[in-house]
């Protein structure tokens, strides 16, 4: 017997009680995105699905559903086997509730494990981003702002830990926001970067502020949802300025080129023009000769600092406030030191 369970009521069981929701879509699938807090046991992988998927284009539905018995029959055993580790009350979910949900939940109950699905699968929870989204954003934001190496997503995830609400947009769309910014981190699709935006708007929806950088409108190969740009915009401005010595090793830190030096000599030329030829030249020899030091103060100096003053001066009409010290930790106790004075 199908047990359908609305989203909503999915979402207050896994919050509210000891609830597991499970995605049964492929590996793929789930993390292209999927509910936060799920897991994926899926009916099939990656090469399965597309299998499957193919014989019902070419073949036909039924075709492809014999197809996919006869895959999924052998191995059912370890399926059955990851649901029997899972300790609590189970809702499973695919895409729109169908197929393979109500596949799934039938074999557990032929195997005495209880279920339930979600109705309309995930499609749902897309449905419910994409109206987040368009929603009036009620909390103030606190714009974390200044110039390239400020060590801005450094505060943000260190407050972040501390439990503080917190929109950390670089980690959400897997790109450090610069032309160097895909080096050692995965990128995210704008559909999983909506959702986890989504799911901290609600999350954050009853806190008086929330911390967030201030990142352009693009980040990577995704684009800001776009009332929380336009509200990040017009936002109190807090101005990140540390000496050039100190955002140099920052970044070095962070990006720690001496590991992969060829990507970046190779993300270098995708910029190499926009700068002055003698000082491009440079650079490009002191990233040739790993000399890295040389190399990202001369990119702060000649590229990503009047970069930075130009973009800035969209702000003359906005609260801004200069946050001046000499490390990060300091930069962080002072942002820490405001946020509770706003607080009281």
């Amino acid at each position: 017997m199908v047990r359908d369970i609305t989203l909503t009521e999915a979402l207050e069981l896994q919050k509210n009680h000891s609830h597991t929701l499970v995605d049964v879509r492929s590996p793929k699938e789930y993390k292209e995105a999927t509910i936060p807090g799920s897991m994926n046991i899926p009916i099939f992988t990656n090469e399965e699905r597309a299998e499957v998927g193919m014989l019902y284009k070419q073949v036909g539905k039924q075709a492809a559903m014999d197809h996919g018995l006869v895959i999924f029959s052998k191995k059912l055993p370890e399926f059955i086997a990851e649901f029997r580790k899972i300790d609590t009350p189970i809702t499973v979910f695919c895409w729109r509730g169908g197929m393979r949900s109500k596949t799934a939940m039938t074999v557990l109950e032929l195997m005495g494990i209880r279920s339930s699905r979600i109705s309309g699968g995930i499609h749902t929870y897309r449905q419910r981003v994409i109206a987040r989204l368009q929603e009036t954003i009620k909390p103030k934001l606190l714009v974390l702002n200044g110039y390239t190496g400020s060590g801005k997503t450094k505060i943000l995830r260190k407050l972040m830990e501390d439990g503080y609400p917190v929109i950390d947009l670089e980690g959400m769309a897997g790109h450090r926001g610069s032309i160097f910014g895909q080096i050692g981190v995965e990128p995210n699709n704008q559909k999983k970067f909506e959702l986890l935006i989504a799911n901290k708007l609600e999350r954050y929806e009853n806190e008086p502020y929330i911390f967030i950088e201030g990142e352009s409108k693009r980040i990577g190969q995704v684009h800001m949802p776009e009332l929380l740009f336009e509200k990040k915009e017009q936002s109190p401005q807090w101005i990140i300025q540390l000496p050039v010595e100190v955002r140099v090793k920052e970044i070095l830190s962070v990006y720690e080129p001496e590991k992969q030096p060829g990507l970046f000599i190779e993300a270098f030329t995708r910029i190499r023009k926009r700068i002055h030829r003698p000082i491009a030249v440079q650079i490009q020899e002191d990233l040739e000769n790993e000399r890295f030091t040389e190399a990202v103060e001369q990119l702060l100096t000649h590229y990503y600092d009047p970069q930075y003053e130009h973009s800035v001066a969209r702000f003359a009409t906005i609260d801004r406030d200069v946050i001046q010290v000499a490390t990060v930790q300091e930069a962080y106790e002072e942002c820490l030191h405001r946020y509770k004075e706003l607080m009281k």
